[in-house]
């Protein structure tokens, strides 16, 4: 009778510690993917103001790697830390390819051509299906009804976010829009292979980085020399380095790479919708622009379909 009662005892202890350690593991995934939406939502929002202020996709992405490059260059000196010993050749150009200068020119490049509406909904909506579809292809990752539930939920509040002025339509508008699906596509495929190959979220953005620095740095010289500097007002000089540099260039792409790392594709690519909602709230001093309603009710509507999916990845690990 004893040893029965001792057995019981030891199940109960297992079942209720396993939770216990188990969910607190999650939250710096999740931390690390809200940090990597809020600073996204402020890019989106001050890349358009940097456009609007006659930059382009070529002025930013030079702007954010003259910052992240060295900064990375900077941390690998100080750190003694070689990425190249734990990526391949390959596997630093494909993440280069993905989330380097191509994802900035096409991400931002986009705002030639469309408004910031479309920018906000369509890059995230695309990070956030490629990625959740991806996953279950490629990875084979389940998804559950939970899940796919709360990302619908998601969509309908990034829907009521874009509002009216996302159905105008145009040929510029297309090509813009164009521009931010592939983006967005980009990143989705770079999150699957970073949890394929296992790679490590400082690894990741300190190839990113110097391979910026190394090929925009030099071919945005040669063509366009520092005119940028001189065009510019000191304040949209500043914020772009602070917000492309450092923050976008550098703590965001940490932040997401540590959330894929922790919590999987699939999982980790809940938190772009969170995106618009940022640019929203964020644009809103910057732009003067205050949501309608029907836009509040669509930040609200994100905020549910987001805690239904946070809850079914806290379910899982039960």
């Amino acid at each position: 009778m004893f040893h029965v009662q001792a057995t019981k005892t030891e199940m109960s202890s297992v079942l209720l510690e396993c939770p216990v350690k188990k969910i607190p593991s999650l939250v710096p995934g999740i931390i690390a993917g809200f940090t990597a939406s809020l600073i996204w939502g402020a890019y989106l929002s001050l890349s358009r103001v940097g456009v609007t202020a006659g930059l382009d996709g070529f002025d930013i992405a030079f702007l954010r790697y003259i910052v992240a490059g060295p900064l990375m260059l900077l941390f690998l000196l100080i750190v003694r830390r070689n990425p190249l010993k734990r990526i391949s050749l390959l596997q630093a150009v494909v993440v280069s390819v993905l989330l380097g200068p191509p994802f900035v020119l096409l991400g931002v490049g986009g705002y030639i051509y469309a408004p910031l509406t479309h920018g906000a909904v369509i890059v995230p909506a695309s990070m956030m299906l490629g990625g959740f579809l991806l996953a279950r292809i490629f990875l084979s990752e389940q998804l559950g009804l939970q899940r796919i539930f709360g990302t619908l939920i998601k969509l309908i509040g990034l829907a009521l976010i874009a509002g009216p002025a996302a159905m105008t339509s145009s040929l510029e508008i297309f090509i813009g829009d164009t521009f931010f699906i592939v983006a967005g596509m980009l990143w989705a495929g770079f999150s699957v292979l970073q949890q394929h190959w296992k790679l490590n979220a400082l690894d990741v953005t300190t190839v990113v980085s110097i391979a910026g620095l190394l090929t925009v740095g030099p071919i945005y010289l040669s063509s366009r020399g520092v005119d940028v500097f001189t065009a510019q007002s000191a304040d949209i000089l500043v914020t772009q380095l602070i917000v492309q540099g450092v923050l976008s260039g550098v703590v965001a792409m940490i932040a997401f790479a540590k959330s894929v790392q922790i919590l999987g594709a699939a999982q980790a690519a809940m938190f772009p919708a969170l995106v618009p909602v940022f640019a929203l709230i964020i644009g809103v001093p910057l732009t003067g622009e205050t949501p309608s309603v029907i836009q509040w009710g669509g930040l609200a509507t994100v905020g549910v379909g987001l805690t239904i999916v946070v809850m079914s990845a806290l379910k899982s690990t039960r």
